[in-house]
């Protein structure tokens, strides 16, 4: 068994686990997407920061320029970067996914204060754990944030890649899809930007972008028995820790 085949099935449990999840059977009004966004805003903003550290680590970004490591896996950074930083509106207007999250918060009705605090604060200057110590939200949301940074800042990209692999491809089921359409078609008209952001999400995360991204990986790792060790390691622990996520959701819920 090859060691991405390897990893596939030593994570498949916490993957079951996570797809199985109570917290999805709760989500059914407006007033629960609005819990559910709340907190999972927090993963779409440290999901940025994940991307910006492949993109530094795995393509140049210095000047004078010069190549780095695969074009394929260049390609594949900066057409990610591309759709989740420069993305197109529902009314053809140029936003980031977070931008249009944020839009689809507003529109529904979830408040976006936490999160506007927290980016207030890293950009006056506090870390991102100091700045999650002064907001109101879940402490699993604080936690899946922090875990996310404690790998960005080990700097080591092999890891980097196996949590944004693993643990943060499209894990939102496409039955949330069907309750927003459903909603609409019942003369619910404040979520169009929220069914918007996820059909396009699934739209931009299908196709090659899964092959390429454990090819990412194989790369990274080439025959490092320490590094595929590692890469394991981080991959369970990024959805331990959305399903973590997850259950700080479950209890708004409850």
């Amino acid at each position: 068994m090859n060691p991405l085949d390897k990893i596939q099935q030593e994570i498949s449990p916490l993957r079951e686990k996570l797809i199985q999840h109570k917290m999805y059977a709760k989500i059914k009004t407006v007033e629960d997407f609005q819990r559910f966004m709340e907190q999972h805003i927090f993963a779409v903003w440290d999901f940025m920061s994940l991307l910006k550290s492949l993109q530094r680590g795995l393509t140049s970004v210095e000047v004078p320029w010069s190549p780095v490591g695969s074009p394929k896996t260049r390609r594949f950074i900066n057409e990610i970067v591309l759709g989740e930083e420069s993305d197109m509106d529902d009314n053809g207007k140029v936003a980031s996914h977070f931008e249009l999250y944020l839009e689809a918060m507003e529109q529904i009705g979830a408040k976006t204060t936490e999160i506007k605090k927290l980016i207030a604060f890293v950009e006056e200057g506090y870390t991102v754990t100091s700045a999650l110590s002064l907001v109101n939200i879940q402490e699993e949301t604080k936690e899946f944030v922090r875990f996310t940074f404690s790998i960005i800042e080990t700097e080591e990209l092999h890891k980097i890649a196996s949590i944004f692999t693993f643990g943060r491809e499209d894990l939102i089921p496409d039955m949330f899809i069907e309750i927003l359409r459903e909603m609409k078609e019942n003369g619910q008209e404040d979520i169009s930007k929220l069914l918007y952001y996820l059909e396009r999400h699934i739209e931009i995360d299908g196709g090659d972008h899964g092959p390429i991204s454990l090819k990412m990986i194989d790369e990274l790792c080439k025959n490092d028995a320490k590094k595929w060790a590692e890469v394991l390691e981080s991959a369970k622990l990024a959805l331990h820790y959305r399903v973590r996520l997850w259950d700080g959701v479950q209890k708004q819920l409850a």
